[in-house]
């Protein structure tokens, strides 16, 4: 089986940093195991820290940019991971069903095509 790029969509926005941190950490790891099975995981929670620069560059992004860049680049994708509902991955799940995308609710859907380590 040929790699495949994996979009992993879940919730990031929360109404404290260490809470947003931690839906980051949750879609990290959802995207170390995508790694470890062998396809690329792309994880939009990674802006993270594109956010912070780009505002110390004076640049503030509102959330619709953010989900128009999240969803032009999920159009490149070949399936989606979905961790879990909000407002945000809602949408994007939404978009992968009308663009026919693969879509994997856990982690044992997902196929091996050859371990990494």
């Amino acid at each position: 089986m040929k790699p495949k790029i994996i979009y992993v969509s879940g919730p990031y926005s929360a109404l404290t940093r260490e809470a947003r941190w931690n839906n980051v950490l949750k879609a990290v790891k959802v995207g170390i195991e995508i790694r470890a099975k062998g396809h690329y995981p792309l994880i939009p929670h990674l802006y993270d820290d594109f956010d912070e620069v780009a505002k110390m560059m004076g640049h503030n992004f509102d959330w619709q940019s953010y989900m128009d860049m999240d969803l032009a680049i999920l159009e490149r994708c070949d399936c989606l991971y979905f961790i879990g509902e909000s407002r945000g991955a809602c949408i994007e799940l939404e978009r992968a069903k009308e663009l026919g995308l693969q879509i994997f609710y856990s982690m044992e859907e997902v196929p091996n095509c050859g371990v990494i380590k």
